[in-house]
């Protein structure tokens, strides 16, 4: 007898077609938090972009407090996405548009990512490029990359002048150069009040306590005064030191460093300018008030002639006789 074929196995069943991914739906009540770097920042607004959201909120993870029902979304730094914000700001607006921002970055008020987002916003819609390359008074104009004032206050003149920037009157942009104004201005003092020290390595150190991110604002300033020589600037404030090599200058992110001693004659260099403070003072005149508003008390203690007591001031010099 022949026997019939095995019957063919039974077709397996198809699998179920994996679902189409879809947009996330954007949020209508979310904020969004960084890490506080300016990279982290402009990453939030490439994000916002993304999503096609508009936050409320853009703040600092550390010190953010989410509005009752708030949707909070954690923002990741990624510098390519950055550099991609920081094009697009330079392609749309100029570059001292993105030099404003980058300034208001740099502040430590609450309230600057979401005035920087807000800004960002407004300037990529208006579409005004604002251009200061070939213009004759840019060595000596008042606005964002002239070189007229310590403040980078607001203000232009020749091809610039339909800048967003001028649109004070603008909720968007009046609160940024506030914060560019701000921000200029501790820049100006830490130009004043740095005291550098020699170490015994050659190293010159200097330490400070900003009232804004602006390390990065002094480092082509100091780089180029230094010249060759090394030196370093710390922050203590924002965990942020510029480390200058002789050469090229970056920024390393920490909150103590380890140095080593001071050089031999450091100590009687202090010593020398603190004498000198005290000798120039004039008794008369002394205006405990109007020091405080020009030298802030809250830098007094990294800067050397303040020190009420120095080691080594009682420098050897030869003391006057009495007349006979």
């Amino acid at each position: 007898m022949s026997r019939n074929p095995d019957p063919s196995p039974a077709p397996k069943p198809m699998p179920a077609p994996s679902p189409v991914p879809t947009p996330e739906q954007p949020l209508e009540d979310v904020a969004y938090v960084y890490d506080g770097t300016p990279e982290g920042l402009f990453t939030a607004v490439f994000m916002a972009y993304a999503h096609r959201e508009d936050p409320q909120d853009v703040a600092v993870h550390d010190t953010f407090q989410p509005r009752l029902g708030q949707a909070v979304r954690s923002i990741e730094t990624d510098e390519e996405l950055a550099l991609r914000v920081r094009r697009g700001i330079r392609r749309a607006c100029g570059h001292a548009c993105y030099d404003a921002a980058l300034r208001a970055s740099l502040s430590d008020d609450p309230s600057s990512g979401i005035v920087v987002y807000r800004f960002v916003r407004y300037a990529m819609a208006a579409n005004r490029p604002h251009d200061c390359t070939g213009c004759r008074k840019r060595g000596s104009c008042g606005g964002p990359l002239g070189s007229g004032g310590p403040t980078g206050a607001a203000g232009c003149s020749g091809k610039a002048r339909g800048s967003v920037l001028n649109d004070l009157a603008h909720p968007a942009v009046e609160p940024l150069m506030r914060l560019v104004r701000a921000v200029g201005n501790e820049r100006h003092r830490m130009l004043q009040f740095l005291r550098f020290e020699h170490l015994e390595n050659g190293v010159w150190f200097a330490r400070c306590n900003p009232s804004a991110a602006v390390v990065p604002l002094l480092m082509d300033w100091f780089s180029g005064r230094f010249n060759t020589q090394p030196f370093i600037i710390f922050d203590e404030n924002h965990g942020m030191a510029g480390v200058y090599e002789g050469r090229d200058w970056y920024l390393v992110r920490t909150d103590e460093v380890n140095l080593p001693d001071k050089a031999s004659d450091e100590k009687l260099m202090q010593a020398a300018w603190k004498r000198f403070y005290d000798t120039v003072a004039i008794e008369a005149r002394y205006n405990p008030e109007l020091r405080r508003q020009f030298m802030p008390k809250r830098l007094w203690k990294n800067i050397i002639e303040m020190h009420e007591h120095i080691p080594g001031k009682d420098l050897s010099h030869p003391r006057r006789h009495p007349e006979g």
